[in-house]
């Protein structure tokens, strides 16, 4: 049908964006190359951004690219999920037809939530629905299309996109992996006010160095007037430029209305509104109808909606087209199907000037028009469409159901965030529709998302309905929504009557107010397990316990947390709730492992980890990437914990899980901090600060660099940082992980700058001997720095006093501490020869015990100060007997050491110690019980070029090193260019040759 109606573009020169548009040919020219590219433009309506787009494409197309365009749909709450991504999947379709279909084999039931075209969306793995796997499928499967061909996708009007688009474009934007695909997206920016959503998404893509980000300026006068020529076919007289130029401000928009209207210097009304209306009211009433009824009916209109709301004939609504078209205010739709307004500014103008009236009759025929015949629009759209037009047309009555199935239908596609507007308009219609019009209504939440368990098969209740709203709030990140929305169900349940669904209500508070910092959520958990207490087996019950198994092992000692592990696990078995039994199960294997049987709890978590991904089961992913990594570490398996953690975040990049790679950055950090590999520890710890959405990962983040700054000997810089995290931990939330943690590092500090009794104070008021099952690593630290602080200061006359006392409440510490672990037996070694030591008794057997302890975890700070330890013991017993040459060779592996860290205390220790006996520090020595630490280099290198200088023996390439070390593909290379220079060789391959055989790195 639109092969009849005639299109003219107003503006046929497109003049002032030949930078723009050459930035964007380059960027295709990488793409074809492999190198996936994203470009942003942004700039004021009527800027020009789709004109630069329609270029850029049209050129595309021309040379070979295949291009596809989808917008965003402005519905205000309603909301159309992944609505662009929808668009351009149909249009590759059409396009590309098998190809897409060959693409997507094997994933269709997932990629049908995006696109129906695909069959039916099948059902999700585990108990909550993940889109981090319909992400990651949506990308791999435009990576494929694009494998042999350039491919561009483009998103319009990214200020009008809703949540789970954004969220899948960022996702796209930073999980692109070597392939020809481009990806282009618009915005106006006059739009985006400073708490509008999309904001803090620009903000996050400015961190990506993938994106490029392009600003459309304003046009100049020059540009203004080859504008208005193109238009009219003439140059522009002086005074006709003068008027336009001045009142468009050189916004191209503006210059064509000014320039069609006739009207360039006449007197048009101030007012943006009439300068857009203008042109609308010179058209006959038909025609203005239809463009009421387009700007009414939604960003698009279809023809055969757009005929059956007209109600007119076929002829009379085709002219109206016609007239439409020829005044170049409609333009049709990407795929042909039906109009839109050349510029939504249009829109927007004729939309404002409708009477209420006029609106209300409006959307009621589109309603009608709708429910008639549903075809009229695409199936992912329809609900939503429906369910809008029925609101605005104030009938709550229809609204209602017709929102709930849009509600439905976005779960279906996890679009959490619109699923919860919609829910919350559900409940401002619920009062206000009779309850026998509410009769026919059934729940649409699946069985993970309700409390009771039933299959849906009664009438929908108003507490079913704030079950449901509560779900999508914490699906979709919403935290204050999760405590308002489920306190108002608290006030409406009688616990007495219903046990089941209250606990899942109250268990839901539980994590939340973890999450904001007001409180552990364990008395919320508490009271759930109260309410199930004695009810049939259900999978609420399952996971009350799980969750409260898992909040006591890493927030109080419980004597029965193993047995509400185990509950959990078979309870969840009992109803077949698979992803509660391997939540309950992680836990179950860590607190095995922490208990003594390493192999046994180790292979469960393994086990889980392998179930999780098999059933692609990605919201539980992060949790047993986490605590996997996070045991290893406790029990001693350091270079265990760094492949896990290496390859958690690896995954996490791959299903975009944010919040996970937060925490997994930050036990990096510590892990790499153990290994004794301080400049990585320090990279990591600053890039989990940066990506942690999450209050805990950032303050672990923060403990570690204030711990490396007091290691270091930057007391300052310890306490400075020491006082910023205290400051940022919410005072709820003080508790006992925290004081040890932090007290660590007080004890410290406090040993460091010979306060005693300070550190002594800090210890006293740590309750060491109550601690969580997972804690235990984190008490032997702490009970090493206190029985440290007091082998430093034996013989000052202000510590003597109290040093009995000091000790003792050492020693009860440990007693109940577990030693069952490699871990646990090395650090009791240590804590009794730093003991030993404190009390003037420490012996060579001793510190040799221990340092053979740490050498077989790789404790490489802790064994340089043992050996520092067993050296000095060595000495005060004489030199007979090849004790000095024992000696020696002791402290120098650790001198290397300790100044390949750059731990300055520790390494000035050492040399004073060399000097009282004359020890030479340089000379070579091989080390004791394993490989050869690295010697101090005589080049002058930092820290940080010592950790490149090792992965470039490693073999490894710039993009690696940038990789490992967390730091830019440049910084890399220009730490590559001054390790070259100063070793005074020609390549990486000589540098790796220097570096081993002076022993410039670890062996490996």
């Amino acid at each position: 049908m639109l092969d009849t109606v005639e299109t003219q573009s107003v503006s046929p020169v497109f003049v002032g964006r030949d930078g723009e548009l050459a930035e964007l040919a380059a960027g295709l020219a990488r793409a074809r190359d492999g190198q996936p590219q994203a470009f942003v433009i942004g700039g004021e309506a009527g800027i020009g951004k789709t004109r630069l787009l329609e270029e850029f494409l049209a050129t595309a197309r021309a040379s070979g690219a295949v291009a596809a365009v989808g917008a965003c749909v402005e519905l205000g709450a309603d909301g159309l999920p992944f609505a662009p991504f929808a668009a351009i999947l149909r249009a590759l379709h059409r396009q590309l037809g098998p190809e897409v279909a060959e693409a997507a084999a094997g994933h269709e039931g997932m990629l049908a939530r995006l696109h129906p075209e695909f069959g039916e969306a099948g059902p999700a793995a585990g108990e909550e629905p993940d889109r981090a796997r319909l992400f990651e499928l949506t990308t791999r499967l435009l990576e494929r299309l694009a494998a042999e061909r350039a491919l561009v996708i483009a998103i319009e009007d990214l200020h009008w996109a809703d949540r789970s688009t954004r969220e899948l474009l960022g996702y796209l934007f930073r999980s692109l992996q070597r392939t020809r695909l481009a990806v282009l997206a618009t915005y106006r920016s006059d739009d985006i006010h400073r708490r509008h959503p999309l904001r803090p998404f620009l903000a996050e893509l400015d961190r990506l160095r993938t994106v490029r980000r392009i600003e459309l300026a304003r046009l100049s006068r020059e540009e203004v007037s080859a504008q208005i020529a193109g238009i009219t076919g003439a140059a522009p007289e002086p005074e006709l430029l003068r008027s336009v130029f001045r009142r468009s401000e050189g916004n191209p928009f503006f210059v064509e209305e000014l320039t069609a209207s006739g009207s360039g210097t006449g007197g048009l009304s101030a007012t943006l509104r009439d300068l857009l209306l203008v042109r609308v009211e010179a058209l006959d009433e038909p025609a203005q109808e239809v463009l009421r009824i387009i700007a009414e009916g939604g960003t698009e209109v279809e023809h055969g909606l757009l005929a059956e709301v007209a109600r007119c004939e076929e002829a009379v609504l085709l002219t109206a087209l016609r007239t439409a078209f020829g005044a170049n205010l409609l333009v049709p739709t990407p795929d042909g199907d039906g109009y839109r307004f050349r510029h939504a500014l249009m829109r927007e103008a004729i939309a404002d000037d409708l009477l209420p009236g006029e609106r209300v009759r409006l959307n009621r025929r589109f309603a009608e028009a709708l429910e008639r015949q549903p075809q009229l629009v695409p199936e992912d759209q329809r609900a939503a469409r429906i369910a809008s037009h029925w609101y605005l047309a104030g009938d709550r009555a229809k609204a209602l159901p017709a929102v709930l199935e849009a509600a439905e239908r976005a779960r279906g596609r996890y679009a959490y965030a619109e699923q919860l507007r919609l829910l919350e308009r559900a409940l401002e219609l619920w009062e206000g529709v009779p309850p026998p019009d509410r009769a026919g209504l059934r729940p649409v939440a699946p069985i993970w998302a309700y409390p009771s368990g039933e299959d849906g098969g009664r009438p929908l209740d108003h507490t079913d309905l704030l079950a449901e709203a509560t779900m999508a709030a914490i699906l979709s990140d919403q935290p204050d929504r999760v405590l308002s929305i489920s306190r108002r169900a608290l006030k409406e349940l009688d616990e007495a009557a219903e046990p089941l669904r209250t606990a899942w209500f109250v268990m839901q508070r539980s994590r939340t107010a973890l999450m904001l910092g007001r409180g552990d959520g364990i008395a919320e958990l508490d009271r759930a397990q109260e309410l199930v207490r004695g009810v049939p087996p259900s999978p609420v019950h399952a996971q009350v316990l799980a969750q409260l198994a898992a909040a006591r092992s890493v927030a109080r000692p419980e004597p029965d947390t193993f047995e509400v592990a185990e509950r959990a696990v078979g309870l969840a078995r009992l109803v077949g709730a698979e992803s509660t039994e391997l939540y309950a199960r992680i836990t179950l294997g860590c607190l095995t492992a922490d208990a003594g049987q390493v192999s046994e709890g180790l292979s469960e978590v393994q086990a889980v980890l392998d179930r999780v991904l098999e059933r692609g089961d990605i919201g539980l992913l992060g949790r047993c990437l986490i605590n996997f990594a996070v045991t290893l570490m406790g029990v001693g398996q350091l270079e265990r914990a760094r492949e896990v953690t290496e390859r958690g975040m690896r995954l996490a990049d791959r299903y975009g899980l944010e919040d996970a790679k937060g925490w997994l950055l930050s036990n990096h950090a510590w892990n790499m901090l153990d290994l004794g590999r301080w400049g990585v520890a320090e990279s990591a710890a600053a890039a989990a600060r940066r990506a942690a959405r999450d209050w805990r990962p950032q303050v672990s983040a923060m403990a570690l660099a204030a711990q490396l700054a007091v290691l270091r000997g930057e007391l300052d810089a310890g306490r400075r940082g020491l006082d910023a995290v205290r400051a940022l931990i919410p005072t709820s939330l003080h508790r006992h992980f925290h004081a040890v943690v932090l007290g660590r590092i007080e004890i410290g500090l406090a040993a460091a700058e010979g306060r005693i009794d300070r550190a002594r104070e800090e210890f006293a008021a740590i309750d060491a001997g109550e601690h969580a099952p997972f804690m235990s690593p984190l008490v032997w630290e702490l009970l090493v720095s206190a029985a440290r602080a007091e082998a430093e200061t034996r013989g000052l006359p202000s510590a003597e006093p109290d040093r009995l006392a000091a000790l003792e409440r050492i020693r009860d510490a440990m007693r109940p501490l577990p030693r069952s672990t490699p871990s646990g037996a090395a650090f009791e070694l240590l804590v009794h020869a730093e003991l030993a030591r404190a009390e003037g008794r420490d012996t060579p057997a001793d510190w040799e015990a221990a340092a053979g302890a740490l050498d077989s975890l790789g404790l490489r700070y802790h064994l340089a100060w043992a050996r520092l330890c067993w050296a000095e013991a060595l000495l005060a017993r004489g030199t007979a007997a090849g004790g000095r040459e024992r000696a020696a060779a002791l402290i120098r592996p650790a001198h290397a050491v300790a100044r390949e860290l750059g731990a300055a205390p520790l390494c000035e220790r050492i040399e004073r110690l060399a000097a009282r006996t004359r020890i030479d520090l340089a000379a070579p020595e091989p080390e004791m019980g394993s490989a050869p630490a690295p010697a101090a280099d005589p080049f002058g290198l930092t820290r940080r070029e010592r950790d490149v200088l090792a992965l470039v023996a490693a073999g490894r390439s710039n993009r690696q090193i940038a990789e490992e070390l967390f730091i830019s593909p440049k910084t890399a290379s220009v730490h590559v260019s001054n390790i070259l220079a100063k070793l005074e060789v020609s390549g990486r391959g000589e540098a790796a040759a220097l570096a081993h055989r002076l022993r410039l790195v670890p062996a490996s």
